[in-house]
């Protein structure tokens, strides 16, 4: 095999071992998971992030585009409507 082949192997692997090392270790200190219904409709989802507001709101944000029908809806059930429930899985 060639050398260049060899090393352009050995940096693709190194490349991807420092994706899967910061995605595994990362600062997510809390996670959560947000309930949330809007319009009749339910969805729950979990996020992670480095502070408490942060994951709440990401958590909040991905249940919302799961049962709302466009950006007007979105922004409302995301803003404007309270969880159903919020269940600390880690961090609090």
């Amino acid at each position: 095999m060639k050398k260049s082949v060899l090393l352009g192997i050995l940096f693709l692997a190194m490349v991807i071992g420092a994706v899967i090392y910061t995605t595994l270790s990362g600062s997510a200190r809390y996670r959560v998971e947000v309930c949330m219904e809007f319009q009749g409709r339910t969805a729950c989802r979990t996020a992670s992030a480095a502070t408490e507001q942060q994951a709440r709101r990401t958590a909040q944000d991905n249940a919302c585009a799961q049962i709302s029908s466009g950006v007007t809806d979105g922004m409302q059930c995301g803003n404007y409507t309270q969880p159903v429930s919020v269940k600390w899985l880690s961090g609090k």
